[in-house]
């Protein structure tokens, strides 16, 4: 049977932790110091690293994508040293910081890097199983998004069969919460437009 032990207190301190740090927008912060303008004028809107390739700098997109998982890392890491439940809710307020900054009117990114991020922090392993999913559905179909969406659907899965059952339900609601940001690649999928990886344009 999953329970809550963490008290209200250390919960509170737990959530707040997690939220600054996953609030901080790097995708706009690095593009900005790079004099490449607001990365919400251009693509999507969206402030992770998928849009910031398209600003045609692909270093950039990279340290974007590596620092938003970090900062879930460090979160759902740092907490963990009070607690596994400590480091479940700094690791979900992470991922709901990157979601809806406040500094930015509550409008982030869609939060898979955050996501792996989290994974490691609390379970390292579920990285590789993590990867091993989403290589073998992109090398299949060669969707981005979709290799995202059944990875992530499989991550709790696998968590609660291996014995993680706190951290599963966690990664349950957060998989959830990544199916939603996504409802715009999954409507493309349904109708056969979804970019494919390597497509031109």
């Amino acid at each position: 049977m999953i329970t809550w032990q963490l008290g209200p207190l250390p919960t509170l301190l737990s959530l707040a932790f997690g939220y600054l740090l996953g609030s901080i927008p790097f995708g706009l912060l690095l593009t900005r110091m790079a004099g490449l303008g607001d990365v919400r004028k251009i693509g999507s809107g969206n402030i992770g690293a998928t849009n910031v390739l398209r600003t045609g700098n692909k270093k950039l997109a990279a340290a974007t994508l590596l620092l938003d998982a970090l900062k879930g890392t460090a979160a759902a890491a740092i907490a963990s040293r009070f607690g596994l439940e400590a480091g479940i809710a700094a690791g979900f307020a992470a991922f709901m910081g990157h979601l809806f900054p406040v500094w930015l009117g509550f409008k982030g990114g869609k939060g898979v890097a955050t996501y792996l991020g989290i994974l490691l922090g609390l379970v390292p392993f579920m990285l590789a199983v993590f990867a091993a999913i989403w290589v073998s559905v992109a090398y299949l179909t060669r969707y981005s998004s979709l290799s995202a969406l059944v990875a992530t659907a499989a991550c709790p899965v696998v968590l609660w069969f291996t014995g993680y059952e706190e951290v599963a339900v966690l990664f349950a609601v957060m998989t959830l919460i990544t199916w939603i940001k996504h409802r715009a690649n999954i409507s493309r999928l349904l109708r056969g437009t979804e970019s494919r990886i390597g497509d031109k344009g």
